[in-house]
């Protein structure tokens, strides 16, 4: 490639980063108006100023994210910019011709709570998290997947971020691919629609929307994509304007409340009360959405109190993952043997 051929190529680089960031900016005056804080990309733009292979930016204010879930978010964006020059949509649509049909996700948390009179068991398949670090040393994900499935769990959720929780989207396919029957939500930070088509050719069931980064607009499109290709959508929320905000949005079947503030991470599982009091809960019930209580529980006590609150589905990573045996984690979360 000759010079004026890389500059063109660094030139065009440049003029979609400036446009993927006027975008961002865009959405996130959007998501400021309905009182999301995370901003999905740093206020003060990309790069501007580029000599040779060199760019150049000062750090300040503006570019540092403000917390954990922020960092991630912003790096997310990037990782997703270099993916798509990769592999476009018309790919990955082609690739859907050869996907294995999906399992149903939220019928299989309904069949767990009908059999067992407990919530149904999303386990999550996690090597390390931000606040935590490495949970296990000794990460089989295939293993673990298979031990989980032994204990009782209903479904399993499977962490995909690289960078910062360890994960991998081969961990989802190797899952996928050992036989392994649970049906599988995709763990990852969802910030744009292409990796919700990835997933799926992954072998994904599921996938996460997180409404503290998320406009109700975005949660909508997205929560139509799903169903299009015949996945579930866990949404996700924190606190009562989130909860409000989702359920406003039509088509809605899983609300997961998340006990630890992922601004914080600290952890308070009276959260999941609280937002299931009153007008929420009976809101909730009229919808027949599935509710699904996330963070905090390692005990059978800690299980009672969440499924009296309301929940019928349960997600648990840390407290069983670390476990020697996990499927024997389970029979200690629960108090009782799942499984059978």
């Amino acid at each position: 490639m000759d010079l004026h051929a890389k500059e063109r190529k660094l030139s065009v680089s440049c003029i979609r980063a400036q446009q993927d960031w006027e975008l961002g900016m865009y959405q996130d005056e959007v998501a400021a108006s309905q009182g999301i804080r995370i901003r999905r990309r740093p206020p003060t733009g990309p790069p501007l100023h580029y000599v040779g292979p060199f760019e150049f930016r000062l750090q300040n204010e503006g570019n540092t994210p403000r917390n954990i879930l922020e960092e991630i978010v912003w790096h997310k964006e990037k990782e997703v910019f270099r993916l798509k020059e990769k592999q476009d949509l018309v790919v990955l649509r082609k690739a859907l011709q050869n996907a294995s049909e999906t399992r149903d996700f939220v019928g299989a948390l309904k069949a767990a709570h009908e059999r067992t009179g407990l919530p149904g068991l999303i386990a999550e398949v996690k090597k390390a998290s931000p606040s935590r670090g490495i949970l296990r040393e000794d990460f089989d994900p295939v293993e673990i997947a298979q031990a989980y499935e032994k204990g009782g769990a209903a479904c399993l959720s499977v962490l995909t971020d690289e960078k910062y929780f360890k994960g991998s989207f081969d961990n989802l396919e190797a899952i996928r691919r050992a036989g392994v029957k649970c049906p599988l939500l995709c763990k990852e930070f969802i910030v744009d629609a292409w990796q919700i088509y990835y997933a799926r050719v992954k072998g994904a069931d599921a996938i996460l929307l997180i409404a503290a980064v998320l406009p109700d607009l975005d949660i909508r499109y997205m929560i139509k994509i799903c169903k299009m290709l015949g996945l579930a959508a866990l949404v996700e929320v924190h606190d009562e304007r989130e909860m409000d905000r989702v359920l406003g949005i039509e088509g809605v079947e899983l609300i997961g409340i998340n006990n630890r503030n992922l601004e914080t991470f600290e952890v308070d599982i009276s959260n999941t009360k609280k937002l299931l009091l009153g007008e929420r809960g009976q809101l909730i019930r009229q919808k027949d959405i599935i509710v699904v209580g996330e963070s905090g529980l390692f005990t059978p006590d800690d299980i009672a109190y969440v499924q009296e609150a309301g929940v019928k589905a349960v997600l648990v990573g840390e407290s069983i993952v670390k476990q020697s045996d996990p499927g024997k984690g389970i029979a200690g979360l629960f108090g009782k043997d799942i499984s059978l």
